[in-house]
């Protein structure tokens, strides 16, 4: 099969012929007719296989002009990052055609995207957050809404989106057309969205789970993060290769500490990317990854998802992710469009059980590899690593004393004090006799 065996348009057919593409992948096939036929839609398929064309081409297709610009497509993603590489995918393939999208995101000054929505746009893409601060300012209103597609939805589900997305639903039509696409699925994700939208058609390019097979997995056992660093190390030193690695970690702090300890080695050629950098710092670290301007790339999970980065030749899974979902969208970061791919993990004995929950979801043992001779293991180990010392903690039992009155007692004679009417005058003759008397006569 070919574009020109879908139902596409002159303007469509060639973008894609500009772009060098002729063949659908499986989820683009499958999807179109699907979606052209107006159906509610659950596509699941690969990291790399093309989902966001899946769902662009055939709402594209669909589009029809309107002199009032407002948005007719709603696009919501999780990341600022996807947002901008979602527009760019939509201005490639609507280069013959008039019509204009517009990218919505947090972190940076509201009332510039407030203007540029209002000001019209037929294709409108944004995170949650953003979306919803638009539709409290009033910038967008969303009852022209024809088709909403939420990409890499059970992600934004799992962020703590939910307040956000159902401000977003109750704002739009009930008469629209719901594609919902991602790589992986869970069950409690499954369960939210039957509740949302309990009509939808599941589409999948392979079982769920599946990693592509262009993806050479191995695994290395590792004790510690110092001995990490070692093998980090070494392996980006002894293979040139390795030209454009992505460095997966599931915290923040994990990845600052991976960059300080990298960029004392190679100052410009690494780079670290999470939600605690600025927006700036953040598409800087992926342009210039993009780019080649720095060979290694660190990154949390959230910004595995929808990280459209070409020709990355390995994805190192520093530590094993918490949720074996993630995997899928880390390694699928290589590889991608049906190119070759290799993703290396260390592993320690305590993410073991986690190795196991993504072979289990995979159905695969990634192999391991031998240690290299030359590393060299570290018996450093971080704070959290140390081993922990749990006290028992003992209970010291109390007596209470019986018949015990309350804490006061008497005076003695001399501290206590009594109001006495003193008389001044008898006190003075008293004391100085004639001498007072004759003093107060002369007086």
């Amino acid at each position: 099969m070919t574009f020109n065996d879908l139902n596409l348009n002159k303007p469509l057919l060639n973008a894609l012929e500009d772009l060098g593409l002729s063949t659908p992948t499986t989820i683009q096939a499958k999807a179109f007719a699907v979606i052209m036929a107006g159906k509610d839609v659950c596509g699941l398929a690969q990291t790399g296989t093309g989902k966001t064309f899946a769902y662009l081409l055939p709402c594209l297709r669909q589009y029809q002009f309107a002199k009032k610009k407002t948005p007719q497509l709603l696009i919501i993603v999780p990341t600022r990052e996807l947002v901008v590489q979602v527009v760019e995918q939509i201005e490639k393939l609507s280069k013959y055609m008039s019509l204009v999208a517009v990218g919505v995101y947090g972190g940076v000054n509201l009332k510039p995207q407030a203007a540029q929505v209002m000001e019209g746009a037929d294709v409108l893409v944004g995170t949650p957050g953003r979306l919803n601060d638009l539709l409290l300012l009033g910038a967008f209103k969303g009852q022209s809404i024809k088709k909403l597609v939420i990409d890499e939805f059970d992600e934004m589900l799992n962020l703590g989106f939910r307040a956000q997305l159902k401000n977003i639903f109750d704002a739009l039509p009930d008469r629209r057309q719901n594609l919902l696409f991602s790589a992986t699925l869970t069950e409690e994700v499954s369960d939210l969205i039957d509740n949302y939208f309990p009509e939808l058609v599941r589409i999948e390019a392979a079982p769920m789970g599946t990693p592509l097979s262009n993806i050479d997995q191995s695994r290395y056992s590792v004790p510690n993060f110092y001995s990490k660093m070692n093998l980090l190390r070494l392996l980006l030193l002894n293979n040139p290769e390795m030209n454009k690695v992505l460095v997966f970690t599931s915290t923040k702090s994990l990845a600052d500490r991976i960059f300080e300890s990298l960029d004392e080695e190679w100052s410009l050629k690494v780079k670290v990317i999470h939600s605690n950098k600025s927006q700036p710092a953040r598409f800087a670290a992926v342009n210039a990854f993009q780019a080649g301007e720095c060979r290694v790339l660190i990154a949390t999970d959230v910004i595995a998802r929808g990280l459209d980065v070409s020709e990355v030749s390995h994805v190192f899974n520093f530590d094993m992710p918490d949720t074996a979902e993630n995997y899928i969208h880390r390694i699928g970061r290589t590889g991608r469009v049906d190119k070759k791919g290799i993703s290396i993990s260390f592993v320690t004995p305590k993410e073991m059980e986690l190795l196991a929950a993504t072979e289990e979801l995979m159905s695969f043992a990634i192999p391991e590899l031998p240690l290299p001779e030359d590393l060299v293991l570290s018996e450093q180990l971080l704070p959290e690593e140390q081993p922990q010392i749990n006290m028992k903690t003992i209970m010291v039992k109390t007596t209470q004393k019986k018949n015990v009155g309350a804490a006061f007692h008497e005076k003695s004679d001399k501290n206590k004090k009594v109001n006495v009417k003193r008389d001044y005058v008898a006190e003075k003759k008293k004391k100085y006799g004639k001498q007072w008397e004759n003093r107060k006569k002369k007086n």
